[in-house]
Order: structure tokens, then C-alpha cells, then sequence
């Protein structure tokens, strides 16, 4: 039986780098040690939910599931379905020197914060040692998203380690890599990023024009390759193409 040492929960979005992280956790802990933890929180669309269902079973890993939409049910974030807000089309850069200095109108608040305590009592109650999180550099530099930062994953950890008498603590090995590093560590453990979906529209195809397409776009462009995702959706569109020409 395995020891509170040796079970993990992974907060797993459905995205490249919730999903590089599963993989991780998986090659050290075994599938079935390990846990995905997909949350509902009003967004847009339910592509995140339903990727992060094709790559825990693609994993083979137990999957929980909550929604916590309610919590930001007056929030006008633009991510949000209810949100008056368009969601931007320019690059993260481009939107930070327009802010003066604010989180981006993606940042839902506090989301990450409200995640994370919601992670570590499912995973204390599952019996974990360590929540996975899969925040990184290229989300927190120049304060895009501040619940990503080195210095909130610090303090979150502390935190949790402290709440939970030392039982749990935070594991947040992406926080000082570029989306391109974790891409690059993904394609040496054999990621599905096929499965993974990260554009903030929903939608059959990914818009390519927000902030996390264009950096997806470029994370994958940095390591010598295409989206694998576009290449599954275009040999599908040509397939069903060729179906309706017969």
C-alpha cells in the first residue's frame, strides 16, 4: 500500500503544461498513485475539461472534478462566459503595456489561490504528500498573471505545509521554465499535446490571436516543430472533407 509520500494530485487544466506535468508525475509516482484534478470555474467553454478527460485517461490516472464557478460570479474577468470583456488579441506583452502595471483582463482573481486550497484538502483526504501545479515564468513575468509567480508559489507552499501540519506540500517544478523548456521536456516524455487544449475561445479550432495561443504557438515553434494539436485538427478536417466529396 502506498504511503502518504507516495500519492500525488496534479491540477490538470487540459493545457500543455498542466499536461507535461501529469506526464511527470505519472513517470514517478505510477498512474495509479496519482490524481487529476480538472475545475470548473465559469470559463468560456468546456474545451479545457473535456482535454484534460482525454489526457488523464490517456494516462490512466483517476480524475476528480469541481466547480467553483459560483465564487466569481461578479467578477467581469474576460475569460469568464459571463464577462462583458472580449478576450484580447495580442500577445501578452502587447496587453501588459496597455495595463500600466495590472494583471491582464484574463486574470481571474485569485483563481490559482482558490485552487490550491481546494487541491490540498482533496489531497490530503486522498492521502497525497504533494499537489502538482503547473504555473511557470512566462505567466508571471512583467506580473501577466501575479498567482503564478515564484513569490506566490513560495507562499503557498508555506502555507499548505504549515495548514496541514507538514502532511502536504507544493510542487511548482515549471516556475522558473519557459513554456518552451516545458514543451521541450514533454517531447522527451512522449506528451499527447494532440489531446491538450490552451486557446481561450472555444470553438473546433484554436483562434491563434489570444495570449496563450500565441505563446503556445511559439513554445512549439522554439523546439523545431507544429502544434501537434493543428496537425490532428487539419488531418481530421481533411478526412471529413474527403468523406463528403464521396
Amino acid at each position: 500500500m502506498a504511503t502518504i509520500e507516495e500519492k500525488a494530485l496534479v491540477l490538470c487544466s487540459g493545457g500543455v503544461d498542466s499536461t507535461t506535468l501529469l506526464a511527470m508525475a505519472v513517470s514517478r509516482y505510477g498512474a495509479k498513485n496519482v490524481y487529476a484534478l480538472s475545475i470548473s470555474y465559469g470559463q468560456r467553454h468546456n474545451k479545457e475539461i473535456e482535454s484534460a478527460k482525454a489526457v488523464a485517461a490517456h494516462y490512466g490516472v483517476e480524475q476528480r472534478f469541481l466547480d467553483l464557478g459560483a465564487i466569481f460570479a461578479d467578477s467581469d474577468c474576460s475569460l469568464l462566459s459571463h464577462s462583458s470583456q472580449d478576450i484580447p488579441e495580442e500577445s501578452y506583452a502587447d496587453q501588459l503595456a496597455e495595463s500600466d502595471g495590472k494583471p491582464v483582463s484574463t486574470y481571474v482573481p485569485f483563481r490559482n489561490g482558490l485552487f490550491l486550497s481546494a487541491a490540498a484538502s482533496m489531497a490530503l483526504s486522498l492521502g497525497c504528500g504533494a499537489i502538482y501545479y503547473g504555473a511557470h515564468h512566462d505567466d508571471w513575468a512583467g506580473n501577466v498573471y501575479p498567482d503564478c509567480s515564484r513569490e506566490f508559489v513560495d507562499a503557498m507552499n508555506r502555507t499548505i505545509v504549515e495548514g496541514t501540519g507538514g502532511e502536504l506540500h507544493l510542487c511548482a517544478p515549471f516556475v522558473e521554465m519557459s513554456k518552451a523548456d516545458i514543451v521541450a521536456r514533454g517531447i522527451e516524455l512522449g506528451v499527447p499535446y494532440e489531446l491538450t487544449w490552451s486557446c481561450y475561445e472555444g470553438g473546433d479550432y484554436p483562434c491563434g490571436a489570444c495570449g496563450t495561443c500565441i505563446d503556445r504557438n511559439r513554445a512549439f515553434e522554439a523546439n523545431g516543430m507544429r502544434d501537434p494539436l493543428l496537425d490532428r485538427l487539419d488531418a481530421e478536417r481533411a478526412a471529413a472533407n474527403a468523406e463528403g466529396e464521396e
